[in-house]
């Protein structure tokens, strides 16, 4: 060392400061000074919602009426669902059903959903169709997912299904069943 230079060690004061102040620094980061309330997420759609009107109504009948067509019945559902969405779609009304697969109960989902004219209708289809063919919401699905996205009046329908995911061999006819309803969109392969 050089002439005149002195090594100065913390004395336990200093320690001690120190050892308070990391304390406190991991407390906090771990979570121990955080709230200790769970954090929760907007829960899924559950049957149809109290915001929407008639014109669902009228959608869940001419669904009924095509799927009841392949002896396929509907359901309201009572299971929480939430199908990837971009956010204009996902901030529309919606209700959602579920078509009775008896060899996928926990599949056949149905989500319609409303807007205020049918213009915004075609744009959310369009909308929705570009989002799942590409980015994000195509990686949500598996590869072979089979996408049924209708337009009828203000409503959209959107029922998705996958050969490799669906047990059930129904899940194609609910598709076929919804084709025929207004019109289509397809997303982009």
């Amino acid at each position: 060392m050089a002439a005149r230079v002195t090594v100065r060690r913390p004395g336990p004061t200093a320690a001690l400061a120190f050892g308070l102040v990391a304390f406190v620094m991991v407390a906090a980061g771990c979570g121990l000074a955080a709230s200790q309330q769970p954090v929760s997420f907007p829960p899924g759609s559950v049957g149809p919602e109290a915001t929407v009107t008639g014109a669902v109504g009228q959608t869940r009948v001419a669904i009924a009426a095509a799927l009841a067509a392949s002896n396929i019945q509907l359901q309201d559902t009572t299971e929480p669902y939430r199908t990837a969405e971009p956010r204009g779609v996902a901030a529309a009304p919606r209700a959602v059903y579920q078509a009775i697969l008896p060899d996928d109960p926990d599949g056949g989902f149905i989500v319609v959903y409303e807007f205020r004219d049918t213009a915004s209708a075609v744009d959310a289809g369009n909308e929705l169709a570009g989002y799942l063919g590409t980015g994000v919401g195509r990686i949500q699905y598996p590869t072979d997912a089979r996408h049924t996205i209708r337009q009828v009046g203000t409503t959209l329908i959107h029922y998705t299904w996958a050969p490799s995911t669906s047990p059930d061999a129904t899940s194609a006819r609910v598709a076929d069943a919804l084709a025929g309803l207004g019109i289509g969109f397809a997303p982009p392969r």
